[in-house]
Parts: C-alpha cells; structure tokens; sequence
C-alpha cells in the first residue's frame, strides 16, 4: 500500500511544506514510506508530460493520500485543484482514500477549505477519513528550525495517522 503526501501549495518554504514533512516522518516511524509530492515548480495548469510523470509516480500507484492544504482566501490552493482537473481522475483518484489537515495562520486551520475540498475529492469517487486535523496559529507551533515541537498537535497528528493507518 503506497501513501503520497501532497503539500497543497506551490509556496516555497512554506509551513505547509513543514506540516507534510511531519506526516513523512511520523509515517516512517511506523514503518511506512511515504512519498511526498511538494507542488512548488510544477505547473498543473497544463497536461504537460512533467504532470504525467508526476502522476505516473505519486498518484496511479497511491492507494491512500494524506493531503496538508493550507487557507487561501478561505478555500484551498488553486494549485491543488488544478492538479486534480488536469490528472487523469479515473487512474489518480477513483477508489483512493483521502486523509486531509488544514494549516493557517489564523484560528480556524483552514476548516472551510477542508469543507470544499472535501466536496470535491467525493466528486472523484474518493473516500474521505473523518477526522479531519485543522492546525491553527501553525507559526507559533514550528520552532526556529521549521519543525513541529508542540506536544499537543504531535499527539493529535500521531492519533489521526494511527487510525488513518487503520481505516
């Protein structure tokens, strides 16, 4: 069973990025490889054969996804919507599990973009896990080095890749 991870935005040194590589790594803990599918360069508005070879690499052969979306203008990245209208949706997303944490500077951790998300990763036959994670105020959660050292959101992340795993 193949997981991709894929940071939902195409900002470099973004604390999205810093989010999915806590996914990775709590991930391999468990024994799990997981790639990671970092947006930043790839141009996803087009069906360009860079997208093709992305998809042939992170997308056909994942089974379960873990997506780490950040707030943008109260929704998700066009980005990452673009990558999923200009993939091949029967082969990349029909029939996969979806496992999904907002990230914002703000109080709500994105909870309406993982709404809207939500919606659409149903529109392409995908089945989304409940519990999904909103990181808020993620800024005073990272430490100088860009990792994630608050007890208290590794515990809930920990939790929710645990029955991720299991679902």
């Amino acid at each position: 069973m193949l997981y991709t991870i894929i940071s939902g935005t195409n900002r470099k040194d973004s604390n999205t990025l810093k989010i999915a590589e806590v996914y990775q790594e709590l991930l391999k803990e468990q024994g799990i490889e997981a790639l990671l599918l970092s947006l930043v360069g790839l141009n996803t508005l087009e069906r360009t054969a860079e997208l093709k070879d992305v998809e042939k690499k992170y997308l056909v052969p994942a089974s379960k996804f873990v997506f780490v979306v950040p707030e943008y203008n109260g929704s998700y990245p066009g980005v990452l919507k673009a990558l999923m209208d200009n993939s091949d949706i029967e082969k990349a997303w029909w029939g996969k599990k979806a496992l999904l944490t907002g990230v914002s500077v703000g109080r709500a951790g994105n909870l309406r973009g993982l709404e809207h998300l939500t919606g659409v990763l149903h529109y392409l036959k995908m089945t989304v896990y409940h519990d999904k994670l909103p990181i808020s105020v993620v800024n005073r959660l990272l430490d100088e080095q860009g990792k994630l050292t608050d007890p208290a959101t590794l515990k809930v992340v920990r939790k929710q890749l645990d029955d991720f795993i299991a679902f």
